[in-house]
C-alpha cells in the first residue's frame, strides 16, 4: 500500500529546531520528488522546500530560505527538513507531498501531516 507518514512536529520556543522526517511506502523517493507543505489556520497551503531527484535539486519558499534545509536518506526511504531559527509564523501543519505528478500543481501522495508549534 501506499503510505506517506510524517513525524518529528511538536512544540518549540522561538529561535528552536526541528526535524521532520518523512517516510514512504510501496515507492521509492528515489525516483519522485518530494516537496513540504504547510498550512495555517484561515491560510491557504504554502510551499516550504522542493527536493527534486534528478540532479538532487533542492527549492525553498522564500520565507525559509536560510532557515530551512531539505535531505534525502534513500536507504531509509525517508526525506528530513531541518528547520532552523524558528519563528512563530513557522506554526503550521506541515505535509509531505510526493509520488507522480496530478493534474494541478500538486504530487499524488500526501501524509496526514505533522503540526509545528513556535510559541514561548
Amino acid at each position: 500500500q501506499v503510505q506517506v507518514v510524517e513525524s518529528g512536529g511538536g512544540l518549540v520556543q522561538p529561535g528552536g529546531s526541528l526535524r521532520l522526517s518523512c517516510a514512504a511506502s510501496g515507492f521509492s523517493f528515489s525516483t519522485y520528488g518530494i516537496s513540504w507543505y504547510r498550512q495555517a489556520p484561515g491560510k491557504e497551503r504554502e510551499l516550504v522546500a522542493a527536493f527534486i531527484s534528478i540532479g538532487s535539486r533542492t527549492n525553498y519558499g522564500d520565507s525559509v530560505k536560510g532557515r530551512f534545509t531539505i535531505y534525502r536518506d534513500n536507504p531509509k526511504n525517508t526525506v528530513y527538513l531541518q528547520m532552523n531559527s524558528l519563528k512563530p509564523e513557522d506554526t503550521a501543519v506541515y505535509y509531505c507531498n510526493s509520488g507522480p505528478r496530478g493534474q494541478d500543481t500538486f504530487r499524488r501522495y500526501w501524509g496526514q501531516g505533522t503540526q509545528v508549534t513556535v510559541s514561548s
